[in-house]
């Protein structure tokens, strides 16, 4: 029998999923993640999925692994040394950037501007000259490129970048100068921005590719480090790695290009929002992970989640195509504080992390956090993981209790306000990505995930006013649930800037078709046979003089007859939703770009015995809680003797072994044939 493994590694947590290819059952471990080296966690965990599962880890034939290793090296700033090669004269293009400035209205004055990611110091010109067409304005002097070279050997550099002006109309000079550098510096690493970016404006390429050569040394040595250890311990699988934009590449082309992994972690967990919404019979969402040291949110239309041409870690934003998801740290170790100056209460973004965690896990932590609030409150059980991991609920306590003697208030009071305030801190991360894009979130269902999202999900309901409010079955480990459930995908893209008027239907197709085939060849070496690739196209628009462009899909087989007028009216459609109006302007190409995935993996979902409203065969007794003020009592349940039309009247607690579930009062949860419970209000159902 062969099977199929998810990995996702979280900040807190690392989460595993184990399908049998040949019946869909499936198998779920939880281990605490490793920060020291997170290929420990991941090795302990599929020793532990798999002694679980009854098997040998010989029998795992594929591999698919989220990891936040990319984002960490540039968030905690642990990355390469970067060598940059730039044409003569843009020896400050980093450092000269864009105007952008966050914050509001004089935020200039406090705003630290991040050091870049390449140092003046380690940034060296050559003599060269490539026109916007792709003609050659001044030949490749190779000695210059060998004296610049030599001044980086001098300086150490651990990874080399090569973007020079315009070579995305022409990259015969990047390329002679690689050729050059591995001769001079073998063994460096060396990233051109003609085949990471290829695109228009030098800034945002410079720095994408940059940003590959910051994370590529310490992403080679994870996933080598990964790969031999895996060998050791007799595990062939294929090994695939999660990128930002939701679909699966090779260890081999995250190795080249793993600046497109930057946001692989919460890209799993949409992918296993989806599919879980799917099966109940939604396709438009509002995707809510909350974990123990972020949350993540994303909008899913019509089955098809969000994608942007931005991907940001920290103070670095990237061209990179990811899932337009908002991280904010707000998570289950979330830590509460009161600041001296103003006595109000702050949660978060510093976490308790792994390591010591929470007061409640007992590893030496004694910040109050987000889960000794839940705890205080009644809201958890009193172990985690199947009762593997206990809960001290009196060091929780005595954690909440700093915060209470700050404010003068009851510890349960003081436990309710850390709850409230990050509530509200995802409640707005949600608007981000609805109401500010022009969505109404009354229009979306929200699926909560993660080992704390089902906690908070019933409330941020209530704020959104979007229902149901659905519970996947094991949503602690629903990333990765998506790992193991999404395909293999590549994309190719050229700057094409051209009024429509000055092309045509037949030769925007014709370049289209020839991006497909571009991609597609690297599904090929990958093993992806035609049979099972399919491509989707996008174009990227904006009005003649606009200084930014939108990303618009097209259907390539309508292309040839009416595609630019269909493209300028979807275009129109887009700018009137996130702007409100429409210019009557000649439209203008920017970039073309083709996507190609592999087939999606045959998964069957979990069918559930049949049952009825009455769900006393799952109730386990009473617990008391805290909630609106006072102390109540609330049902408890378990989540694996639920049974399809059971319906859990609120206020309640639904446990099981990666996650706790929350019904408020005046809200049910009423659960579907494939296990997933469907929280709405009693009295005001909403839009379903």
């Amino acid at each position: 029998m062969a099977y199929r493994l998810g990995v996702d590694v979280g900040g807190t947590f690392t989460d595993l999923l184990l399908i049998d290819e040949s019946n869909g059952e499936t198998f779920r471990a939880k281990v605490p993640s490793t920060p020291a080296d997170q290929s420990a966690g991941v090795l302990e965990g599929i020793r532990r999925v798999c002694a679980i599962a009854g098997i040998d880890p010989s029998a795992i034939s594929e591999l698919m692994h989220g990891t936040t290793i990319a984002t960490n090296a540039i968030l905690e700033g642990k990355g390469a040394r970067v060598g940059l090669i730039v044409t003569d004269g843009y020896r400050q293009v980093l450092q000269i950037a864009r105007s952008y400035v966050p914050g509001g209205l004089a935020g200039w004055i406090i705003w630290p501007k991040p050091e870049p990611l390449a140092a003046l110091e380690d940034t060296v010109e050559i003599n060269e000259r490539i026109s916007a067409r792709g003609e050659t304005v001044r030949p490749l002097d190779e000695q210059s490129v060998v004296a610049a070279l030599q001044h980086l050997k001098r300086r150490k550099v651990e990874a080399i970048t090569v973007s020079l002006i315009n070579s995305f109309a022409n990259d015969a000079h990047e390329r002679r100068v690689r050729e050059i550098a591995t001769r001079e510096m073998p063994g460096v690493p060396i990233s051109l921005s003609s085949e990471i970016l290829p695109e228009m404006r030098e800034y945002e390429r410079t720095l994408t590719t940059v940003a590959n050569s910051y994370v590529r040394p310490t992403v080679a040595r994870y996933l080598g480090n990964l790969v031999r250890e895996l060998k050791h311990r007799k595990i062939g699988a294929r090994l695939k790695v999660l990128r930002s934009d939701g679909g699966l590449m090779s260890f081999e082309a995250a190795e080249h290009a793993p600046v497109n992994l930057l946001m692989s972690g919460p890209a799993g967990g949409v992918a296993g929002a989806l599919w879980a919404a799917r099966q109940a019979g939604f396709e438009n969402l509002l995707t809510f992970d909350m974990g123990g040291t972020s949350t993540d949110v994303a909008l899913v239309e019509a089955g098809e989640p969000r994608v942007r041409r931005e991907t940001r870690a920290g103070d670095v934003a990237v061209r990179a195509s990811s899932l337009d998801v908002r991280t904010i740290g707000a998570g289950g170790g979330s830590i509460a504080y009161v600041p001296e100056l103003t006595r109000a209460l702050r949660v978060g973004p510093r976490s308790a992390g792994a390591e010591p965690g929470p007061a409640a896990y007992g590893k030496g932590g004694t910040d109050p956090t987000v889960t000794d609030a839940n705890l205080v409150l009644g809201f958890l059980p009193a172990g985690l993981l199947g009762g593997e991991m206990k809960l001290d609920r009196e060091a929780a306590r005595r954690a909440v209790a700093k915060i209470a003697d700050a404010m003068r208030l009851g510890i349960e009071q003081a436990a309710s306000g850390i709850i409230d305030i990050v509530n509200e801190h995802m409640f707005g991360a949600l608007r981000l990505v609805s109401i500010e894009q022009g969505y109404d979130p009354r229009d979306f269902a929200l699926v909560a995930f993660g080992g704390a999202g089902p906690l908070h999900a019933n409330a941020l309901g209530l704020l959104l006013g979007c229902w149901p409010v659905i519970i996947p079955p094991s949503p602690g480990v629903l990333c990765a649930y998506g790992d193991a459930t999404t395909r293999t995908r590549n994309e190719a893209a050229r700057t094409f800037i051209r009024r429509f008027s000055d092309t045509s239907n037949d030769e925007v197709g014709r370049m289209l078709a020839e991006l497909a085939e571009t991609a597609a060849a690297a599904l090929d070496a990958e093993g992806v046979p035609r049979s099972d690739q399919t491509t989707i196209y996008q174009v990227d628009v904006r009005y003649h003089g606009q200084g930014f462009e939108v990303p618009v899909p097209v259907e390539i087989e309508s292309f040839a007859g009416d595609g630019m007028r269909a493209v300028a009216q979807s275009f129109d459609a887009i700018h009137r939703r996130l702007f409100t109006f429409a210019l009557d302007v000649e439209h203008e190409f920017v970039n073309l770009r083709a996507i190609v995935q592999g087939k999606p993996p045959l998964v069957r979902p979990n069918i559930i015995a049949e049952g009825d409203h009455d769900p006393s065969g799952a109730r386990l007794g009473e617990t008391p809680v805290w909630i609106a003020g006072k102390a109540i009592s609330a049902g408890l349940y378990d989540r694996a003797r639920l049974k399809a039309r059971n319906r859990i009247d609120g206020p309640a607690i639904v446990t099981e072994f990666d996650s706790t579930t929350l019904i408020l009062p005046g809200c049910a949860g009423e659960v579907d044939r494939f296990g997933n419970i469907l929280i709405r209000p009693v009295r005001n159902p909403g839009r379903s």
